[in-house]
């Protein structure tokens, strides 16, 4: 269907799909967080919705946003995060699949997402998942004109039990083809001696489950990382702080390290 043809999804009175913070950092870092917001544009309502339920990690990663707020003053690097909730349209998802607007997460059903017109999804697309992803690209353009050398991170939480599993990492690191950065930061994660560590763990990356990373870092062969922060050590103040501080210290150590 022509693009004309997609019907309008956000109002004057919803906020813009993509936000960017600290947009001159000069730090050799781009962080991203896909699943920053919880917002759900006034046309759907509440999809139909329980209470509370967009508030739970299917409506959004809990904390990651803050950790990455402080990160990026922290380190003076540009963040890139996206207000609506992944239940709308998960960012970090390839457009057309089942999880990209999800009819069920985990357990909960989403009505407002079953029997959707194919205009309908074409109109998430076209207003929330696309101009996040082309600030991306257009913020990496940037730096490679003029002349930034970038390590991008992608910024998540993970739940501490998932389906009744106990998850015992307290930070997990995910890539896929390109997993030299991400494990020169496991190892000095390791090093603090106060971490269980996950590589690849709670999740594994795949081009069936990510879109972000395959897409802006592989591609262009840069350094990169996915981070997942398990959320009951994020979802205060202190803990936020706490771990921004951390990934401060390290995350130029292993970029450091990565360049000898």
């Amino acid at each position: 269907m022509p693009q004309s043809f997609v019907p309008s999804l956000l109002t004057v009175d919803d906020p813009a799909a993509v936000a960017v913070e600290t947009a001159k950092g000069v730090a050799p870092f781009l962080l991203l967080c896909d699943h920053a917001g919880q917002a759900i544009p006034q046309r759907l309502g509440d999809l139909g919705l329980p209470p509370g339920e967009i508030d739970r990690h299917i409506g959004w990663d809990i904390g990651a946003l803050n950790v990455s707020r402080h990160l990026s003053r922290q380190l003076d690097t540009t963040l890139i995060h996206q207000r609506y909730s992944r239940l709308v349209i998960d960012c970090n998802r390839t457009p057309g699949i089942a999880s990209s607007i999800p009819q069920v997460s985990e357990l909960t059903p989403i009505p407002g997402n079953v029997g959707i017109q194919a205009e309908q999804t074409l109109a998430r697309e076209h207003e929330i998942f696309l101009p996040y992803h082309r600030t991306i690209a257009d913020t990496l353009d940037a730096r490679q004109r003029a002349g930034l050398p970038t390590a991008i991170i992608a910024m998540h939480s993970f739940t501490p039990v998932f389906k009744g599993n106990a998850r015992p990492w307290q930070v997990g690191l995910l890539f896929n083809r390109q997993p030299e950065f991400a494990l020169l930061l496991a190892e000095l994660l390791r090093e603090e001696g106060d971490l269980d560590v996950g590589v690849n763990e709670p999740y594994a990356m795949t081009d069936a489950t990510d879109y972000t990373l395959p897409v802006h870092a592989e591609r262009r062969q840069l350094p990169y990382v996915g981070i997942e922060i398990r959320q009951d050590l994020i979802a205060d103040q202190q803990g936020q702080q706490d771990w921004a501080k951390r990934f401060a210290r390290l995350l130029p150590q292993a970029w450091y390290r990565w360049q000898i």
